[in-house]
């Protein structure tokens, strides 16, 4: 059994969010420590861990302990960023030689969740800070349990049951992705439909499951009807306190649950390097509607 077998959690004091102190993410955690690792994460959404030095292999074994893991979604059209893990996404603003050496660099400033136009997004990230900005470049988590909990009475149950179609044509950057048209109708518009609320696996909360809002589409409504709607939950989110900062210093992990929580990128001075790995885990089922 590995003496890394013991740690405190920290939450932030917000609406979500904890500091995991005492593990040593370099060594090998016993799985009835993870459990409580996991436990932790359930309640707070977002675990942090500081002052983690990890070697690549090191990172990608740590992510695994939290299930299997994607390939890296973000690549150029040359090939991978990373030149060896297919599982580590490099995530940067660096140029070298007129060459982007990661992607997503100065993008991401709106409230998202990760995927969400697949039938099977991601359950979790994690980022891992190698080279972080003195100022600036933050992320930002948002607790879509509480975003839930705190709609108006008749809201709440105007929503729960509905369904909604997540956009797969573009990205978080609002960039068409290779392969569709510019427009299309609701109706005829690619991507997957999940529930519009949806319950915590463990513990049963229930949650709005928003993932962005341009081209989001409540199954069944009018145009004019379905926008009217999300208008009025997005409005509730983004006028909401239900949020925390995670200001980056060097060797900083974060996971945060990509079902229960919205996250977005502060502004970042394009003259500050910013350089972090990213896994992505697979989820096992699709969000279950509350």
């Amino acid at each position: 059994m590995s003496a890394n077998n013991q740690f405190e959690v920290i939450p932030t004091g917000a609406a979500l969010g904890a500091d995991i102190v005492g593990l040593d993410l370099t060594q090998e955690i016993d799985s009835s420590v993870f459990k409580k690792v996991i436990s932790a994460w359930d309640e707070h959404l977002v675990l942090r861990f500081r002052n983690q030095n990890l070697t690549e292999d090191q990172f990608v074994r740590f992510s695994q302990y939290f299930g299997a893991l994607d390939k890296a979604p973000t690549r150029p059209v040359n090939g991978a960023y990373h030149p060896t893990r297919e599982e580590i996404a490099v995530i940067s603003n660096i140029v070298r030689e007129g060459v982007a050496i990661g992607g997503l660099g100065n993008s991401e400033l709106v409230w998202h969740q990760d995927m969400t136009y697949k039938e099977l997004p991601p359950k979790a990230s994690i980022l891992y800070g190698l080279t972080t900005p003195a100022t600036g470049g933050d992320t930002h988590f948002y607790n879509l349990n509480r975003a839930y909990e705190t709609l108006p009475d008749a809201l709440r149950k105007q929503i729960k049951g509905l369904l909604c179609k997540h956009d797969a044509t573009r990205n978080s950057a609002g960039q068409l992705r290779a392969g569709f048209d510019e427009t299309y109708s609701n109706e005829n518009r690619p991507g997957a439909v999940h529930p519009l609320v949806i319950k915590h696996h463990e513990t049963g909360k229930e949650s709005l499951y928003v993932g962005r809002r341009p081209n989001a589409w409540i199954v069944g409504l009018s145009d004019h009807d379905s926008d009217q709607l999300l208008d009025e939950i997005w409005h509730h989110i983004e006028t909401g306190t239900h949020h925390w900062t995670q200001q980056w210093q060097p060797y900083d992990l974060v996971i945060w649950d990509n079902r229960y929580t919205l996250h977005m990128r502060g502004d970042l001075d394009p003259n500050q390097d910013r350089l972090m790995h990213r896994t992505q885990i697979r989820d096992e089922r699709a969000p279950i509607a509350a």
